[in-house]
Formats: C-alpha cells, structure tokens, sequence
C-alpha cells in the first residue's frame, strides 16, 4: 500500500507517477481501501466502477497533467458511458448514459482515473446530502453527526477525509462552495459558461448551474479547471477571455485590491457568530497583505429576497422538466421521490409560462444589481454560510412546501444566504478553508469578483494561501481517520 497517498494533492500525486515513484494501479489501490475502510461511515462514493478504472490504466492514460490520480464524479451530471448514476434519486436509480459529456471527456484527458460517483441530494437539491437512495445521509468527516453539505456533498467527504485528492462537483445555488465550507476544502466557482455543459444541456437552472471541483490545494483546482475551460461546440453562452490560465494566475501576485467586507448577509441580517469571526478574521489578513479593507453596510441589499424567489421556482420548473423527462409519459409513484421534489413539482404546476419569464428576468436584473456591487471594489468578502456544518438531518428534503423549504423560517435561506447570489449573477467566486469553530469543524469564507474575474480572484487566493496555508489541519484529520490503516 502506498501509504503516503494521502499526504499529497492531485498534482503532486501526479508528479510521483511521472517519476516513477508510484504507478496509476498503486493509486487506485490506495484510494480504494480508503473507500472500503471510510465509506461506510461517512456514506460518499457509491457505483464504484473498479473494473472500468483498471481498464484505463492497462489501455494507456493520456499524458495529461493528472496522469494516473484517482477520481471521482459526482453522482449528477458529468454524463458518462461507463458510470451510471441515481442523480440522488430512487426514480432515476442505475441511470445508463448513452454518450460521454465533454466535461467527462476532458477530465479523462488530463490523464485522471474516474473509478466512482458521490452522493448528491436528488437533482441536486439542497446543502445537505441525505437522499433515501443512498439509504442514508453523507457525513462529515470532521464531526459524523454533522452534514457535509450539499450538493456535492460526498465529494467535499470524500476529499477532507482523503478518499481522493479532489473530485467533480457542480453548483447551481452553492453546491460546490457549500461543502467545500463545510469541509474545510476550496471550492471555486469560476464565471458563468467558462465551462462546457455539453453536449445533452445548454444550460442548467437557466445558466446558474455549473461544473466545478473540490480540493484541498488551490494548484489542484487552477490545474482542473485550466484542463475542462473553454465552451464546448454550440455552447449558448461565452465567458469574457481570461489573462492566461488559472495556474497563471495563481502565481501571479494581485496588486493592492479594493476589499470590501460584510459580518452580515447582503439583506443585512446577522449571521453566526463564528462564520462572523471567520469574515474579521480574513479581514484582517487582507490589510496586512497590503490591500485596502473596508466593511460595507449593504443595508436593504441587492434584492436578494426577489432573486431567491424567482431561482426557487426556476429550480422547481428544472426539477418537474427532470422528473417529466424520465417518465416519459408514464405515471409516477411518489414514493420514488423526496417530499421536498414532489413539493417542487407541485410548485411548478402553478408557474406559467410568463411567470417563467418573469423569473428569468428578474435572474438577469439582479445580475446587473450585483454587477454595480464592484463599481467601487474589487472583491467582496463575506462568510460562505450563515452559520457552521447544520447538524444531521436539521434540513433534512421532508418539507411539502418548496418555497417554504427553500426561504421558509425554518428553510436552507438563513443557512446557506450568500452563494446563490452568484450563481445568479454568473460571477466568479470562492470558497477558502480559513477557519475553524471551537468545536473543530470547518467554517469556510466566501470571496467574489466581477464577471470575468477569474483570474483576479485565482492570484488573490494564492497570495492567501501562501499567508495562510490550512493543508497542515487538513491532513490532521487524514491522519486521524486512517490510523487504523
């Protein structure tokens, strides 16, 4: 066994096969113990595919620059042959793809190993991840009576606690940010289109949702995404050029950047005092590098209590058109769904079609809103969530009102109120691990900058990074969890 496996990131897992000092096969056999030795506890790969993954290594790997790393898909999206997928939902449970997506094809590409999928809520609904398919809820690594998030949340457990070095993810309302947040990994979610979506989806969630990873090294989310960016053929959208690459940028050290930060959220409530220590404490990192630091009073905000409205009944149209899909004209039984998914169908039953598109066009107004933001900054800097990783089962899909669930007293809003708004603006933004609570679980901070950013905001997380590294805390808990290795 190669037991320093998990001691590294992708890249430098990578770097070790290049040299000769592991091969691809030693990797995969590393990060499968861990599957058979973490898994039952944490509940995050399912559809392992050993064979397939052994298929690729004996047939050659393409000499990319993740040549031979362990990888894992999330269990939604990324469109593959060879993986099928739940999507996190009984009615879709074992679903075989007839084609590869082009976000699959150019993740092969890049030399990785996919041997597996990680639980997702069903369609991807939600910052926690206990779908009835997966006969359970996904745990966190750091404290198993709590989420890790959603909802790519089996791909934030899988990483913190070293199954793999970074896996697939996607984000529609924070689904890469939130887990990343509560795992103590980075999440990026780079500007609107600069990935593909195709070939089957032109856009998801009216172009809110997108690809992204989950890792613990910001080189290894620069090198994925430099490997899948750029539009797809017939892509709708196009992203504004980058300056070079992520991992340009990465090096790159920013100049002095206009901060501006908030303790609360962009309506003006008061979040948890951690996520709030959290934000000061970054604050304070920032002027010391030399930036100029402002707090900023959104007072009424943007309009994000409009926004969220018309992306919960977006979301619930997505929903039915998903579900409507796979009947395909047959007659559903409702028990193959979550009570929060049949809530959204019946929600979607009452948009018409102008409502829609009265929804779309309040998406776009308050993109522009968001756009007016950093007319007078450069990043903003907020907490990615509104209070720690939520307890198992505290937002558990058993609601039978959507609205009521997504924005509702006791919904996800006050949770998770910050990174919906990006997706709805299509800008660029980050979730960094910078900060744990006095009971030892992750609180992760959110930063964001103007559309086309990307590259701005990959430089600023650098120089972070390098101020600040948080690997040594991440591999504490490796460490911890494979003592019985």
């Amino acid at each position: 066994m190669f037991v320093e496996y998990g001691t590294h990131d992708a890249v430098g897992l990578a770097a070790l096969v290049s040299a000769g000092y592991v091969s691809a096969g030693e990797l995969l056999d590393a990060a499968l113990a861990r599957v058979e030795a973490l898994n039952p506890a944490l509940n995050a790969v399912v559809n392992l595919r050993e064979g397939v993954a052994r298929g690729a290594i004996a047939a050659g790997l393409p000499e990319g620059p993740l040549k031979g790393v362990p990888f894992l898909l999330k269990d939604l999206g990324a469109e593959a042959r060879d993986f099928p997928t739940h999507s996190g939902s009984r009615l879709m449970a074992d679903s075989v793809w007839s084609y590869d997506s082009e976000m699959f094809l150019r993740l092969k590409s890049c030399g990785l190993v996919p041997f597996g999928r990680t639980c997702s809520p069903e369609f991807g609904v939600g910052p926690v991840t206990e779908a009835q398919v997966y006969g359970g809820p996904t745990r966190n690594p750091w404290n198993l009576s709590h989420t890790s998030g959603g909802s790519s949340g089996g791909a934030g457990a899988a990483v913190a606690a070293g199954i793999v070095p970074a896996a697939h993810g996607s984000d529609g309302g924070g689904s890469v940010r939130i887990p990343a947040s509560a795992c103590g990994l980075v999440g990026f979610k780079p500007t609107r289109a600069r990935l593909p979506d195709g070939p089957d989806s032109g856009e998801g969630w009216a172009g809110m949702a997108v690809d992204g990873f989950l890792t613990r090294s910001l080189r290894d989310t620069a090198a994925l995404l430099d490997a899948v960016a750029g539009p797809d053929v017939g892509a709708p959208y196009f992203a504004p050029p980058m300056r070079g690459t992520y991992v340009q940028a990465l090096a790159r050290t920013p100049g002095p950047l206009r901060v501006r930060f908030t303790t609360n959220t962009l309506t003006g409530a008061p979040i948890h005092a951690d996520c709030a220590e959290a934000v000061m404490g970054t604050a304070r990192l920032l002027d010391s590098l030399g930036h100029h630091v402002e707090e900023r009073d959104f007072g009424g905000g943007p309009g994000v209590e409009a926004m969220m409205l018309a992306w919960t009944k977006i979301v619930a149209c997505g929903t039915a058109l998903t579900v409507r899909g796979k009947l395909a004209g047959a007659a559903l039984n409702p028990a193959l769904l979550e009570p929060a998914t049949l809530a959204a169908l019946r929600l979607a039953e009452t948009v018409s079609g102008a409502d829609y598109l009265e929804c779309i066009e309040e998406i776009h107004a308050f993109g522009r809103r968001m756009a007016h933001v950093f007319d007078d900054c450069d990043v903003l800097l907020t907490a990615t969530m509104g209070a720690p990783p939520a307890a198992i089962g505290q937002y558990a899909p058993h609601y039978d009102d959507f609205i009521e669930y997504r924005t509702g007293p006791t919904g996800v809003f006050d949770y998770s109120p910050f990174t919906v708004a990006f997706n709805a603006s299509g800008q660029p933004c980050v979730s960094l691990p910078l900060h744990w609570n006095s009971a030892g679980l992750p609180v992760g901070v959110h930063l964001a900058t103007a559309f086309g950013e990307d590259a701005r905001l990959m430089a600023l997380c650098g120089q972070i990074e390098q101020a600040a590294p948080w690997g040594g805390v991440q591999r504490g808990l490796i460490e911890r969890l494979l003592v019985p290795l």
